[in-house]
């Protein structure tokens, strides 16, 4: 209209989340974990940037791995380190991971009504030094489990683990059974082959590579002696230790 009205009623919309790909997942095994995530951060068909750290280290024995909105998931795992800070301060130890699970938990569930638009997978030692994985939607509901994916990819990478990890549609000759627990380079070589073949198919997975593995203590490096450029965070090799491996992805 001439007086700057309008006609007809008019509505402006604003969303607060967007989607910023990449793919984690996490495998336990009889006395290790293994979590791992890619570094590309992107928004639709543009790349915001090819290094954006998708798996943190928690504790010693605890990683978590983020997905979805980064800005979320940057901020919560900021409240969640703040909170085990407060712990380790208040009873002079860290605290357990069925314990950091609840927690997450709870976290998450008290901002039900404006959730945090990420998707969280807690790897670890448990206190009986299994390993342990946890996943959670972003409003709280979590489940302990063998293996997990998440993000861009989880289509592609969660079918292939069901068929790796829980043997699904195998059949073994007869006289064979399935091993309880896979060996921790059968483990890497799963992972690494996850993020290989969604890089093929994914545009929002790529750049590079994070694996973190948390041995449980008395456990030794077996399985980490022949690959490459396996890095140790922790520095007490009496406990559980946590050890960091990179590799790079297509970058296209």
């Amino acid at each position: 209209m001439p007086d700057g009205s309008y006609a007809h009623p008019q509505q402006r919309q604003f969303n607060p989340y967007t989607e910023n790909g990449g793919t984690i997942l996490a495998i336990a095994g009889a006395d290790f974990t293994v979590i791992a995530g890619d570094t590309r951060q992107s928004e639709g068909y543009s790349i915001q940037t090819r290094y954006a750290p998708k798996v943190f280290r928690l504790t010693d024995r605890a990683v978590l791995a983020v997905n979805g909105f980064a800005a979320d998931g940057n901020m919560f795992v900021k409240k969640v380190k703040q909170r085990l800070e407060w712990y380790r301060h208040a009873h002079a130890k860290d605290m357990p991971l069925r314990a950091i699970a609840r927690l997450i938990q709870t976290m998450l569930y008290a901002q039900r009504f404006f959730p945090y638009y990420v998707y969280n997978i807690l790897g670890g030692i448990e206190e009986d030094g299994s390993g342990a994985v946890y996943s959670f939607d972003p409003v709280g509901s979590y489940e302990r489990e063998a293996c997990r994916a998440a993000g861009a990819a989880q289509s592609l990478v969660q079918p292939f683990l069901d068929n790796q990890i829980y043997f699904k549609n195998q059949q073994l000759p007869p006289g064979q059974t399935r091993p309880l627990h896979l060996s921790l380079s059968d483990v890497l070589s799963i992972v690494i082959d996850s993020f290989t073949s969604a890089t093929e198919r994914h545009i929002e997975v790529g750049d590079g590579l994070e694996i973190y593995v948390v041995l449980a203590k008395g456990r030794g490096p077996q399985g980490l002696e022949a690959v490459r450029g396996a890095q140790e965070l922790t520095t007490n090799a009496e406990g559980d230790r946590v050890f960091i491996v990179r590799r790079e992805l297509k970058k296209d």
